[in-house]
């Protein structure tokens, strides 16, 4: 039976053998060079190690800070999970650029050959595109989540699936359809069509859902940019409860869809028709888009998050209204 001593030199043993490997970076085989021992004792040392709880592995990141922001998201709104960028101080354009990259890449982590990835429109998801450097082609099927509006390259949804599906190497379905009908009955009967139902039943189910989070605040929202032209009625906004825009649809602080009427002539999905997606990730950066975010999250319409900084803690900072209700 050993004796304190001789639990003391295997421990010491253990020790150098753990300090070396993982500390000071050495391979195990150099390690037995080293120490005049084998490979396979070097190898039982690090395993008797790991079994008397002599290991602790901390990973720390420079950017601890948007770590704790992550956590705080994710488990106060109940989300699988959350992306939070710097925020470039001065620079909206550049803030946004930035979440648009991280987006792209949190895709690329999570994107598997043979999914189907569903778009809305938005200056976010633009930048996410743009951003997308895959490293091989994806097998994948692109398709939009509402109609189009044509004119700017954000607006266009079928231009942001056409380019999407070339950045990854994917094929695209577009959508022949406008985002607003002219009337509800036209609304109906365009989503109908066989063509219009067809890429619907594909997006209600698509692996990935990737949309942005509007704002309503003031005339250069993106809201408006969806309809050209449309001048926003202001008592009915207010009327209606309205804080932001969701697949195109107006929503409520609570995430219900807003009394409005431009909502009952929208060739989109609703926003609840999400729930099937395996990611529904939303992506918006801006103070304009905190009350727009929080209605989302209340609403229980996204998984995942990937937002800026100060953004991420404007929306925190009344953190016991944003618990997802779902």
């Amino acid at each position: 039976m050993a004796d304190g001593r001789d639990d003391f030199e295997a421990i010491r043993q253990i020790h150098t053998v753990l300090v070396l490997h993982f500390v000071d970076g050495m391979k195990q085989n150099d390690i037995a060079a080293a120490l005049n021992l084998s490979a396979s004792k070097v190898n039982r040392l690090i395993a008797q190690g790991r079994k008397l709880g002599m290991l602790r592995i901390a990973v720390e990141s420079p950017f601890q800070r948007l770590v704790d922001i992550e956590k705080q998201l994710i488990e106060v709104a109940q989300l699988a999970g959350a992306i939070v960028t710097p925020t470039v101080a001065g620079s909206p354009d550049s803030t946004l650029q930035q979440v648009g990259r991280a987006a792209a890449n949190q895709l690329l982590e999570t994107l598997r050959d043979g999914d189907v990835i569903a778009i809305t429109g938005g200056k976010a998801i633009s930048a996410l595109v743009e951003n997308l450097q895959p490293e091989r082609a994806f097998d994948i099927t692109v398709v939009p989540l509402t109609g189009g509006v044509q004119g700017k390259h954000y607006t266009d949804v079928n231009h942001l699936a056409t380019r999407l599906a070339e950045r990854l190497g994917g094929t695209s379905m577009l959508l022949h359809a406008p985002l607003f009908a002219e009337s509800r009955e036209q609304r109906d009967l365009l989503l109908e069509m066989a063509s219009v139902r067809e890429i619907f039943d594909l997006a209600r189910k698509a692996a990935i859902a990737l949309v942005g989070v509007g704002s309503i605040q003031t005339p250069r929202s993106s809201y408006y940019d969806l309809h050209p032209g449309l001048d926003p009625d202001r008592e009915k906004l207010a009327a209606s409860g309205a804080v932001g825009e969701f697949l195109a649809h107006l929503i409520r602080d609570d995430g219900t869809l807003a009394d409005y009427p431009p909502n009952d002539r929208l060739v989109a999905l609703a926003p609840s028709e999400l729930g099937r997606c395996r990611s529904v990730m939303g992506v918006a950066s801006g103070a304009e888009k905190v009350w727009p975010i929080r209605a989302a999250l209340r609403g229980a319409y996204l998984k995942s998050l990937v937002v800026d900084e100060e953004t991420a803690n404007a929306v925190l900072s009344n953190a016991g209204s944003i618990r997802n209700v779902a």
